[in-house]
């Protein structure tokens, strides 16, 4: 038996993993047509022909539209900016709740707070990491105006549910679609099954254009709103006929030429990206050795997950040994990617901290010194962001471990060193045990 890395032995790999680097000759192309243009940009923040930007911005918009069967596309600077025009664009304001995931990206929570609305965290459902309509259900109040589903590491939520119990009290539903482009629900796309859907175009993501995102909808006065949200709304509203002045306080949320540009190109690999993905982790999944306590967190049939990580279950009782150290022991094997350096192997505990531990929410203080929005005067309802509200969300951060070994960057070969790892340290698991227990 080859002894652990962590133990003294050598590692499975020294190699650094290939990186997940696809901007190729294509986008290098579409970036010096649109540099020899000239036209890095052609927004202007007034009611102009140029309000909505220039070609590669509509030509993008109305693509990413298409592939997604939507009626449009609205491009914005950052999957972030997208989220705090949706929140805008549904009108929430002070006073409203607005309900939200705990496990996420904080911005998909503080883009309730930008318009000084409060978030209510409701609680994730274990087999999928998103949000639990039951939780959804217990949360809602008089002021709850809208839901924020985040679709976590690119398994769909539990759509249809959710729809119903927004119909039932008039809410509006915002999908956080950051990391599940080209992902279903029951045949649909997301970001098509809520009022508006936002993606993101960040650089680790499944395609990019180093930064920017584009929100989707059906809904032609969301769109219209979102435009204006996007690009200085207040100095655009005299110029044209607006119905409502309920947030339109404009920011500069727009995308460039260049990154229009290089998303059209990027947008043409996405199926083709998360095919790979698919087929990377479905070849990990039916070769992962038995690993005491680990086992795969597995995606519902009626979804076709686009695995911005894949997920697994941990038990420590049953492995005796720490998830920690089973963690510790694998980085030991495996080498960083590249491109990600300073990240060690792309194999970590739990996601991110429930958010609402962060300092904001457990100190209350948002904007100036009064405690907006939580303790806003508009504001009637009490806020409860303290430890335990939502024992899913902490078990699952306690519990599970996270991997990125499916990236379409990776060969067949450069898997099996992966599997190979989690081989070495299930046949030494007695090892492990008794470092843990002298440690």
């Amino acid at each position: 038996m080859t002894k652990l890395a962590l133990l003294g032995g050598n590692p499975v790999r020294s190699e650094e993993f290939p990186a997940h680097n696809f901007i190729g000759d294509a986008e290098k192309k579409k970036v010096m047509e649109i540099m020899d243009s000239g036209v890095l940009s052609r927004f202007l923040g007034v009611w102009h022909d140029d309000f909505y930007g220039g070609d590669e911005v509509r030509a993008f918009e109305q693509e990413w539209a298409q592939s997604y069967q939507a009626k449009h596309g609205i491009s914005v600077n950052s999957c972030t900016s997208g989220l705090y025009a949706a929140v805008g664009a549904a009108g929430v304001g002070p006073g409203d709740e607005v309900i939200v995931s705990p496990y996420t990206m904080a911005a998909s929570v503080t883009a309730a707070v930008a318009f000084n609305a409060v978030p209510v965290f409701a609680d994730i459902d274990p087999k999928n990491f998103c949000l639990s309509p039951a939780s959804i259900r217990a949360k809602i109040t008089e002021r709850t105006k809208a839901i924020i589903v985040v679709h976590l590491f690119g398994h769909p939520a539990d759509m249809d549910e959710i729809m119903d119990i927004a119909a039932a009290h008039n809410i509006t539903v915002i999908e956080d679609c950051a990391q599940a482009p080209c992902a279903t629900y029951k045949g649909r796309p997301v970001g098509t099954l809520g009022h508006m859907g936002v993606f993101s175009l960040n650089y680790h993501k499944h395609i990019h254009s180093g930064e920017g995102g584009i929100i989707v909808t059906n809904d032609d006065n969301l769109a219209d709103r979102l435009a204006l949200i996007r690009n200085h709304a207040e100095a655009v509203v005299n110029g044209r006929e607006v119905d409502s002045l309920v947030n339109m306080v404009g920011f500069n949320f727009r995308l460039g030429e260049l990154e229009s540009g290089i998303a059209r190109i990027q947008l043409s690999k996405a199926p083709g990206l998360v095919s790979r993905r698919r087929k990377n982790m479905d070849y990990f999944n039916r070769n992962l050795p038995e690993v005491a306590g680990l086992s795969i967190s597995p995606a519902a049939g009626y979804v076709e997950h686009s695995y911005y990580a894949g997920v697994f279950n941990f038990k420590a009782a049953e492995a005796g040994i720490s998830r920690d150290l089973l963690i510790k022991a694998l980085h030991a094997e495996l080498p960083e990617t590249k491109m990600r350096k300073g990240h060690g192997p792309l194999i970590g505990g739990g996601y991110v901290k429930p958010v609402y531990l962060y300092p904001m929410f457990q100190k209350q203080i948002a904007y100036g010194e009064l405690g907006c929005p939580f303790k806003c005067p508009h504001y009637k309802g009490e806020v409860n962001y303290s430890a335990g509200i939502c024992p899913e969300t902490e078990k699952a951060h306690a519990t599970i471990i996270t991997h990125e070994y499916m990236q379409p960057s990776l060969a067949t070969s450069d898997i099996d060193d992966v599997l190979a790892a989690f081989e070495k340290v299930a046949d030494n698991m007695d090892d492990l045990r008794q470092y843990e227990s002298a440690s």
